[in-house]
């Protein structure tokens, strides 16, 4: 690899990264894992998308469908990817089964694609809903200037950026503390739903159906807004190294965080659809505040705040465990070594934090919430049905592989259909040319792969400016098997 010159601190950084790594993350056990992926999974997407899935879908009770169909396949997904992880028990989720499956090149391709894109991408459009919310109650009545929702996306990036980059045990602590007040505020929604509901409040569920959207395109595309509300899903194949009988522990974990995260969601709906009519849900920029406008009176406040809690929070989720995919793909020499770098005294992963929240402020400035979700979900799913492919592979060709766990080979046949009209929907039904871009942009990764990769050629100046960015950052490389 490129640089290992900083020899006599990396072997003092590489006892203490060690010993920090396995105090930090012991083991991960059952109810650690329902929380990761609930905590994870809980963001921005039900305070922002509810208004977007009705916008696509015409009427209330198909938007309804549409959610609790999000839920189905995330479900289904997260099954298909629990079978992975108990034949490949490695961390590094969607990468790691793309490079043992299919090897290098397709590998590479996803590391180079989610760490420079997909992962800033979705940082990206989280912080958006949350700047929406924060600044909600100072623009009442009206929908909040774009500058202000973008000056304040982009100080929530950097907030975080200093956070994750000064004490991993920070970062934790406030992780958890916004777990709390998004639940909260979830609760408080359902509570107050079922009260309406129960005062006859039903007008915006009859003829239901009516008006309901045909295109695939637009299905396609709710169904986009839909699964953000659910991403995370994938999450504890991230940490598969760290899990207490991962065998176990992994299918289990999902089959109650996932259920129970559908159910709050249907739940949230079903109080937006009692306390607005479809019309008043899709000209609310921010439908949780407009809900606690019309339930809440005086109290109202309370939503906006819990609410920008909540994004702060999976936000800080997002950013806390991105570094997982940059720091595997840089230990099996896929990234530039600076990337998997920590540093010196705070044991934190510094390099890969900078590189992502640089890569979210640029398309902060550039983009809007539905775009970045819609551009984040194609790819997205591009990949999740390539790592679907690979289990089928692995069901037909080496069944003899020893898996403690085995999901019905239909689910993960759902999931690769799904996939399938997820990625191929929106190009039939309105082809955009940002998506051509998107394809564009993950082949260029070939321009890269072929030198840097396969033919291992590092410039001497790379080397150069990997030791001065180590200078200047205090990092140095982690031990390989302190994770």
């Amino acid at each position: 690899s490129t640089m290992r010159t900083t020899d006599p601190l990396h072997s003092s950084t590489d006892l203490t990264e060690g010993k920090e790594k396995l105090r930090l993350k012991q083991e991960v056990g059952l109810i650690s894992g329902v929380s990761l992926i609930a905590g994870t999974m809980i963001g921005s997407g039900i305070f922002m998308s509810p208004e977007w899935v009705l916008h696509h879908m015409g009427n209330p009770a198909s938007s309804l469908l549409i959610w609790a169909a999000c839920g189905l396949l995330a479900m289904f997904g997260a099954l298909s990817y629990a079978e992975l992880g108990t034949i490949i028990k490695e961390s590094g989720g969607e990468y790691i089964y793309i490079l043992r499956i299919f090897g290098s090149f397709p590998a590479f391709l996803f590391a180079y694609t989610s760490v420079i894109l997909v992962r800033p991408a979705g940082l990206a459009a989280v912080c958006l809903s949350f700047a929406e919310y924060a600044i909600a109650p100072f623009y009442p009545g009206c929908s909040s200037p774009q500058v202000a929702i973008k000056c304040t996306a982009a100080a929530c990036i950097l907030i975080l950026t200093i956070i994750n980059c000064l004490n991993v045990r920070l970062a934790t602590s406030v992780m958890n503390i916004f777990t709390a007040a998004k639940l909260l505020a979830l609760l408080v929604i359902v509570v107050g739903g079922l009260v309406l509901l129960a005062k006859g409040q039903t007008q915006s569920f009859q003829n239901g159906f009516q008006g309901t959207t045909a295109g695939i395109g637009a299905v396609g595309v709710a169904f986009y807004q839909g699964l953000w509300s659910y991403d995370g899903w994938n999450n504890l194949n991230y940490v598969t190294e760290e899990l207490k009988k991962p065998e176990v522990t992994l299918p289990r974990a999902l089959m109650i965080a996932i259920p129970l995260v559908t159910c709050l969601y249907l739940l949230v709906n079903v109080s937006y659809l009692a306390a607005m009519t479809p019309s008043e849900l899709l000209s609310s920029g921010a439908v949780a505040v407009t809900w606690g406008d019309k339930v809440l009176g005086s109290w109202a406040w309370l939503i906006s705040l819990s609410v920008a809690l909540s994004t702060f929070g999976s936000s800080n989720g997002t950013f806390f465990s991105g570094g997982r995919v940059c720091y595997i793909a840089a230990r099996e020499g896929h990234m530039p070594d600076i990337l998997s770098m920590a540093h010196v005294r705070r044991l934190t992963p510094s390099p890969a934090l900078l590189f992502t929240s640089a890569m979210s402020l640029i398309m902060i400035i550039s983009g809007s919430f539905t775009s970045i979700v819609n551009f984040f979900s194609f790819m997205a799913w591009l990949f999740y049905g390539m790592t679907i492919s690979g289990l089928l592979y692995l069901k037909i060709k080496k069944p003899e592989l020893p898996r403690s766990y085995k999901v019905p080979i239909i689910i993960p046949i759902i999931v690769l259909m799904a996939a399938v009209y997820l990625v191929l929907a929106p190009i039939i039904d309105q082809p955009q040319m940002e998506i051509l871009y998107i394809v564009l942009f993950i082949f260029s990764g070939i321009i890269f792969y072929f030198p840097l990769v396969r033919f291992k050629y590092h410039p001497r100046f790379l080397r150069r400016v990997t030791l001065h960015l180590q200078l200047l950052l205090e990092v140095a490389p982690t031990a390989r098997d302190a994770n």
